[in-house]
């Protein structure tokens, strides 16, 4: 009998009850519970989020994914009369502004030279397919596309939650910092926070650099194949400035632990890292596939929600906290009925 030790990708499912899934927030951000993963074999510790503030040192840095998500989703017509939907997934390179990367349904019928009429003064055109299902389309509109998405666009909410998406998840499913528009999916890992939270950590000396990632449709698709090394992600667009790359930097000289909120910090951190721990500035398109196992150049905690069975972004925590113990972390969980997910609980995972 083979042993599971994190090198396939079987050995990251999990029976997970469905009434777990976490379909709404709550009421406030950081009543969410916290699992603490501390470094070697200490035990677990079941916290509020809100405590997350006594586990930093002065001198640390907290890093936070600033993208914001896009309501992307557009519901329409046919000229037929019959449903459809576009989630517009990025920007179509060398397009203008109305052109865009999407996924449509259905899919077998909204082919090149089809419409999707979403209102009178916006409509969809299929201009051409792109690789991986995808289609280019335009946005035909008078208005600017930042005026349409925020008039008629949805919030493109995880199939998992299971519902149409409602006036709070345009508040909710955004960070309190997020600022830079790009994500069709939040990075949710943040949350969590709130502005008295940070301020609170920031009083206690640790200082706070933003970087961006903007999360793809590849963050949905599940891994097909039981090697890992077989499966490719999706390039997703980042950017760190000189600004954090200094605080980064800084805390890293200064004896300071390096903190990311989410898994799309941590693969934008360890993208622009050299092997001597330092990040450099720079924008570019990443597709690194972190699993175990992995030597982690930039990162030394990681703030993160419990993730998909057979995902990548399990595979990162667990190539951080250690499959064993991330495996454990994740029994624990479901025994003490935390909630999984977009709209769940959090974890804690602090470098061996």
């Amino acid at each position: 009998m083979t042993v599971a030790d994190g090198s396939l990708v079987s050995d990251y499912d999990y029976v997970l009850p469905p009434h777990r899934i976490a379909r709404y927030p709550t009421e406030r951000r950081d009543e969410s519970r916290l699992l603490v993963l501390p470094p070697a074999d200490a035990p677990f510790r079941h916290l509020r989020f809100r405590d997350v503030v006594d586990l930093f040192e002065p001198g640390d840095v907290l890093v936070v994914n600033e993208s914001r998500v896009l309501p992307a989703r557009l519901l329409g017509r046919k000229p037929t009369g019959a449903p459809a939907e576009v989630l517009l997934i990025r920007p179509f390179p060398g397009g203008d502004d109305f052109e865009w990367e999407a996924l449509v349904r259905p899919g077998g019928k909204l082919k090149p030279g089809r419409t999707v009429v979403v209102a009178d003064d916006l409509m969809v055109e299929i201009l051409d397919s792109v690789p991986g299902g995808g289609r280019l389309v335009r946005l035909v509109t008078p208005l600017s596309v930042q005026d349409a998405l925020d008039r008629y666009g949805h919030v493109p909410l995880p199939p998992y939650i299971d519902r149409a998406d409602e006036p709070l998840d345009r508040e909710r499913y955004q960070t309190v910092y997020a600022r830079i528009p790009g994500s069709v999916a939040a990075p949710t890992a943040g949350l969590h926070f709130t502005d008295t939270l940070l301020a609170e950590i920031e009083a206690r000396g640790v200082t706070r650099a933003a970087v961006t990632l903007h999360v793809g449709i590849g963050t949905f698709r599940p891994v097909e194949v039981e090697d890992p090394a077989a499966h490719e992600l999706h390039h997703e667009w980042y950017e760190v400035t000189p600004a954090a790359a200094e605080a980064v930097n800084r805390a890293r000289v200064g004896g300071g632990r390096v903190w990311a909120v989410g898994t799309t910090a941590v693969r934008t951190l360890e993208s622009v890292a050299t092997d001597d721990g330092r990040v450099h500035a720079g924008t570019g398109s990443t597709d690194l596939f972190i699993r175990p196992p992995y030597d982690f150049r930039a990162v030394d905690c990681l703030i993160t929600n419990f993730h998909l069975p057979r995902s990548t972004l399990l595979m990162l925590v667990s190539a951080l906290g250690g499959y064993g113990r991330v495996r454990a972390a994740y029994d624990a969980a479901i025994a003490g009925d935390y909630r999984f997910y977009s709209y769940g609980d959090a974890m804690v995972v602090i470098r061996r």
